[in-house]
């Protein structure tokens, strides 16, 4: 029998990415795998089923995982989706492993080979299956949209009849992937750019984007690329330089996250009271708790007179091109292993073993073991 990989519909409110698309399917196909996808999976990305050739449909997702060798997924499945999945077999996707005990240990349970993409290595060789980087670069390029729609300004300058508007003034806080991404974006608009990372080596890729780099002196360069948590004294000295950047700026995006952690409390209260007037605040970071005091995931809440906005499920904002992006950056994962039509993978590749959750009823990554608070002896089912 060929390798069946399954694709259902995703149940997240708000989610609208799929993590297949027609060209994609193609790929599969030359490689001798066979695609199970439920019937109006891709309604939500403008993705009907009859733009999928070679597919067969389900008409639920119990069906998908329950015949599924391999299973895609953007969000972590529910529960009783979980407990349908086939024994031994393999779930692939964004599966938020810091957030459940209960789901890791069901993963476990049912013997379950999971693959976080949150825990892919950072090396060359995985860029093209870095589903943070690409969605990433979706949410940057969205939160400077959201900004510039809610501004009371013009972002560009402006030349009329009477003289000529000064451009706006836009500050970006984290400069990751998101945040480089809103950069270039407030910056093709037209706005003056100013931009914040505690790490110092960013501050040639923001410069090569045409913003100002703010220097607080403080640099907190970590493991993986990503930024290390500050200390109180880095905190105060951090917060001292950025309240005269904030309050200079007619809109604030932050971006700044930390894997598995809260997202770390940047912007607080008495900054906000020292914005303009009509000032605008995207705040990337609302779903794993802001990076700005009084940010409220999923809404809009005037501080004063200064507008915070939470935005949640920021890539389903742009549906195609962000299924697009996921469903190359699985393949580009999973097909080195798929080997005439059947699943061989290689342990000793060290994107399969950095990026494993669980398998054989444990939990193979000591990281997120140490999280939930896993021992050895714990893991036992």
């Amino acid at each position: 029998m060929p390798l069946t990989i399954g694709i259902p519909t995703e149940v997240v409110v708000g989610e609208r990415r799929l993590c297949v698309v027609p060209d994609v399917v193609r790929k599969y196909r030359e490689l001798g795998a066979q695609l199970l996808m439920q019937s109006g999976a891709g309604v939500s990305a403008h993705l009907g089923d009859d733009m999928f050739a070679d597919v067969r449909f389900a008409a639920s997702a119990g069906e998908v995982f329950a015949a599924a060798d391999v299973v895609l997924c953007v969000q972590p499945p529910r529960t009783e989706s979980i407990a349908a999945m086939k024994p031994g077999s393999v779930l692939l996707g964004l599966l938020q492993p810091w957030s459940s005990e209960e789901r890791v240990r069901l993963f476990m349970e049912r013997g379950i080979t999971a693959f976080a993409m949150e825990l892919l290595p950072r090396i060359s060789r995985a860029q093209s299956m870095d589903i943070l980087s690409s969605q990433g670069a979706v949410a940057g390029y969205e939160c400077a949209l959201i900004a510039a729609d809610h501004s009371p300004k013009f972002f560009p300058m402006l030349t009329y009849a009477a003289g000529t508007i000064r451009p706006a003034k836009v500050l970006v806080i984290g400069a990751g992937v998101a945040g480089l991404q809103a950069i270039a974006t407030a910056r093709r608009i037209g706005a003056m750019v100013e931009a914040y990372d505690v790490r110092p080596e960013t501050r040639e890729q923001i410069e090569s984007l045409g913003a100002k780099f703010i220097d607080t002196g403080v640099a907190a360069a970590g493991a993986g690329g990503y930024a290390r948590e500050l200390t109180e004294e880095e905190k105060a000295q951090q917060a001292e330089r950025l309240a005269k950047a904030i309050a200079q700026c007619d809109a604030l995006i932050t971006t700044a996250a930390i894997p598995g952690r809260r997202a770390p409390r940047i912007v607080t209260a008495a900054m906000l009271a020292r914005m303009k007037p009509g000032a605008v605040v995207v705040d990337m970071a609302a779903e794993s708790g802001g990076n700005v005091e009084g940010t409220v995931a999923g809404e809009k809440v005037w501080i004063d007179d200064v507008l915070v906005i939470g935005p949640t499920h920021i890539a389903s904002r742009m549906p195609i091109h962000a299924s697009e992006m996921i469903a190359k950056n699985l393949f580009n994962f999973i097909a080195p292993f798929i080997k005439d039509g059947a699943l061989a993978l290689d342990w000793g590749d060290e994107v399969i073993a950095g990026s494993c959750l669980t398998h054989n009823g444990e939990v193979r990554h000591a990281g997120v073991r140490q999280a939930l608070g896993l021992t050895p002896e714990q893991e036992e089912v």
